[in-house]
């Protein structure tokens, strides 16, 4: 089942990395590991192979992809000899890579998105096509009266201004050009009524959002211990130092917002409640693609007995997500050959903030995908 992956941000350390990966193990020259789909409970025949991803792309930036590919191995995310034996794949890939889409009006931009993911289709013979939204992560969405209805987003779309953040746009180019969506940040993306409904009007599934690589991980394995034993958590606030162009972006106040309510939820929405504290992200350029987190937990035991836990977390974010990306591709694309539509909850193993009304334990979501892999079959 040859799947297109059409990644936006296609020229991201994400992206990238993403790419590195899956042609380093299409070449038999990297190994799985943190792929999730080939753990032996989640191998399934009706996933594609990572041997027929197709990748394409838009960006805002330029930059080779080789070049890109060079500066990470640089920066210790990717084996140097692994980008060196994989030059001719790489560029191979920069032919399928746009320039992000531009238009008068946001119907134009989409318009123009859609044909970009058609066309990809059709030269690569591709069965499907699965837009994964690896960009910079966005403020919160301002509402809109459109954003509760299909036709009526159709119609504002033609008009002036931003009826969508960018996010939500392509969403609903991927959906007009018959495409599948996956949200790897907090930005908005498919989850506004209208889009849902244009998603189902389409007959394709879509995913979101935000990608749980790095403290958020621990704490949905941590959070279900504390109220599996009944142990009263008073406070849980984390430190995250980040680098790199996620880490610049996240210096913006309004950006930041949102990835830190994402990041909050889970523990609210395990525990019961939402106990004092805050997680406060920080950039520091040094870093790199490198991030650090710190978390501190004080709780209470028996008759009161007051306690506390620490963890120091220290990752990096593209190797990280970069398996993610690969796994929700697989799984995104198995599940509109399955025929599903709309929001996907069993894809919530890999999200801070997933889609629909699902648990946050880890071990949960992870029985939940088994089963959906399982279905799918």
């Amino acid at each position: 089942m040859r799947t297109g992956v059409w990644l936006v941000g296609g020229r991201g350390s994400v992206a990238v990395t993403s790419i590195v990966g899956a042609a380093g193990l299409r070449a038999g020259l990297a190994g799985p590991t943190g792929c999730v789909t080939e753990l032996p409970q989640l191998c399934s025949p009706a996933l594609p192979a990572l041997s027929d991803l197709v990748f394409g792309g838009h960006d805002q930036v330029s930059t080779p992809l080789l070049k890109r590919a060079d500066e990470l191995a640089a920066a210790g995310v990717l084996p140097a000899r692994l980008v060196g034996a994989l030059q001719p794949d790489l560029a191979a890939i920069e032919s399928e890579l746009r320039p992000a889409p531009r238009g008068d009006t946001q119907a134009v931009v989409a318009a123009r998105a859609a044909a970009d993911l058609t066309d990809f289709r059709h030269r690569h013979g591709l069965d499907r096509v699965v837009v994964v939204n690896v960009s910079a992560t966005e403020p919160a969405a301002t509402p809109h009266p459109a954003h509760a209805d299909a036709d009526a987003l159709v119609a504002a779309l033609d008009g002036d201004g931003e009826v969508l953040p960018p996010s939500s746009l392509y969403a609903y180019a991927a959906f007009a050009a018959g495409c599948s969506y996956v949200d790897f940040t907090p930005s908005t993306g498919a989850r506004l009524p209208a889009l849902h409904e244009l998603a189902l009007r389409a007959g394709v599934p879509y995913g979101g959002h935000d990608g749980k690589t790095g403290e958020t991980l621990v704490k949905s394995v941590l959070a279900p211990m504390f109220a599996q034993r009944n142990l009263h958590v008073r406070s849980w606030s984390g430190t995250n130092l980040l680098g790199g162009g996620d880490g610049a972006n996240l210096a913006r106040p309004d950006a930041n917002a949102a990835k830190a309510a994402s990041k909050q939820r889970v523990l609210a929405e395990t525990l019961g409640y939402q106990p004092e504290g805050h997680t406060r992200i920080e950039y520091v350029a040094d870093l790199g693609d490198f991030k650090a987190a710190w978390d501190l937990v004080t709780f209470q035991g028996f008759l009161g007995t007051p306690m506390r836990l620490e963890f120091t977390w220290h990752g990096c974010d593209s190797a990280l997500a970069a398996p993610l990306v690969l796994d929700l591709a697989r799984l995104t694309a198995a599940a509109h050959a399955a025929r599903r539509s709309g929001p996907l909850p069993e894809l919530a193993f890999f999200f801070k903030d997933p889609i629909g009304e699902v648990g946050h334990d880890l071990s949960g979501q992870f029985e939940a995908l088994r089963a959906f892999v399982a279905g799918l079959a």
